[in-house]
């Protein structure tokens, strides 16, 4: 009968020696974190430092997220941590793009709110209210929640060709809310969701026709910048908002405002207090609500704002699967957003240029921070 061999104590103690060189977990540990990164982040930020400062690291040093320029977030009130890319700093104005939307709505809502307009009723558009004219059916509810069925195709191929960009630089560039207006119906009122930037020049049409009504192009751009700074920038504390306008006076309200990392965080925490700056009311309760609640046909939007929920399709903008239901955002091109949660007291800006193909990582690191403030 042939001998069992015998394992050497080497043989034996050889794998659990390897395991122990290679960590009790698995993993070896994080590399150390870069001064500034720490610096960037406040003592106490109402959640871990290292954490945060590690998540925030990530934006700026991961190869697969673009470039980030600015990061700042805000907790309970507090900035918990802020830092700038190389060459920009808290006096950079940076465009928002679509992030402009946003504003253009809060503007519209403080018209609305001077019982200027009405937001079930169609809007001051002479084209429009021609007898016979279809469009004279869409509302102002309707525009807002992106379903006035204007024919449009926001992105289209080949993209100097697609809509928003003959609107903004092409053959509707010196009067971009005529060219807009003068789309014609492609599906009912208010049946069909169509995302569309040059909905929200007609809209800083609207509010140039009440502001300043018959007015010349200057007329209507000093109308609007004043409104705009009296009612906005002031009482928000933003005083780098800074809007564009064509040749025709007429507000770029879908992508061509700008501000500075600071203001727009100070634009997310009037979001996130519903209206409110320091007490005071300075748009209704009521009208941020409406901003924030699902449009009858695009359950993760709102009024010119992305709500963290599931869009019934293959379209994804937010992070409804692991982020809080109240988180709503502000998104532009290239990767700009203000993103808010009452719930965790948040809000967090982020400004730089992210390619189409990346940005579906930026969001996922983009969650990974606001994750920190979900315990």
């Amino acid at each position: 009968m042939p001998r069992r061999a015998v394992p050497s104590l080497a043989a034996v103690l050889l794998p659990a020696l390897l395991l122990a060189a290679c960590g009790t977990e698995g993993s070896p540990p994080p590399p150390p974190l870069p001064a500034e990164a720490l610096a960037a982040v406040a003592t106490d930020p109402g959640v871990p430092r290292e954490a945060l400062a590690r998540a925030v690291d990530a934006l700026f040093t991961r190869d697969d997220l673009g470039e980030t320029r600015a990061v700042v977030v805000l907790h309970a009130g507090e900035v918990a941590a802020e830092r700038y890319g190389e060459g920009y700093g808290a006096e950079t104005k940076f465009l928002g793009w679509s992030m402009s939307k946003t504003v253009t709505a809060v503007l519209i809502g403080m018209l609305v709110a001077d019982g200027r307009l009405r937001l079930d009723s169609s809007p001051p558009l002479p084209r429009w209210q021609r007898p016979g004219d279809p469009r004279g059916e869409i509302t102002l509810r309707q525009l807002l929640q992106m379903r006035s069925g204007l024919r449009h195709q926001e992105k289209a191929e080949p993209i100097y060709d697609s809509p928003e960009v003959r609107m903004l630089v092409r053959d509707g560039r010196d009067d971009m809310a005529g060219w807009a207006e003068a789309q014609p119906l492609e599906h009912e009122p208010g049946r069909h969701f169509q995302y569309s930037t040059p909905t929200s020049v007609i809209l800083a049409d609207v509010a140039a026709r009440v502001l300043a009504p018959g007015g010349t192009p200057d007329a209507r751009r000093a109308a609007v910048a004043e409104f705009l700074r009296a009612r906005m920038a002031v009482p928000l504390g933003m005083p780098s908002l800074t809007a564009e306008y064509d040749r025709a006076g007429t507000m770029t309200g879908g992508s061509m405002i700008w501000a500075t990392a600071p203001d727009w965080a100070r634009f997310g925490e009037f979001l996130r207090h519903y209206g409110s700056v320091r007490g005071a009311q300075i748009v209704p309760r009521g009208w941020i609500e409406f901003m924030r609640r699902p449009s009858p046909r695009a359950p993760d939007y709102g009024a010119m704002l992305w709500l963290n929920r599931e869009s019934g399709g293959e379209r994804a903008m937010l992070f409804p699967e692991r982020g809080p239901a109240d988180l709503v955002g502000a998104i532009g091109h290239l990767g700009q957003y203000v993103l808010v949660s009452p719930g965790r007291k948040l809000t967090v800006v982020r400004l730089g240029k992210t390619d189409e193909p990346d940005r579906a990582a930026l969001v996922a690191a983009l969650g990974d921070v606001v994750a920190l403030y979900g315990r």
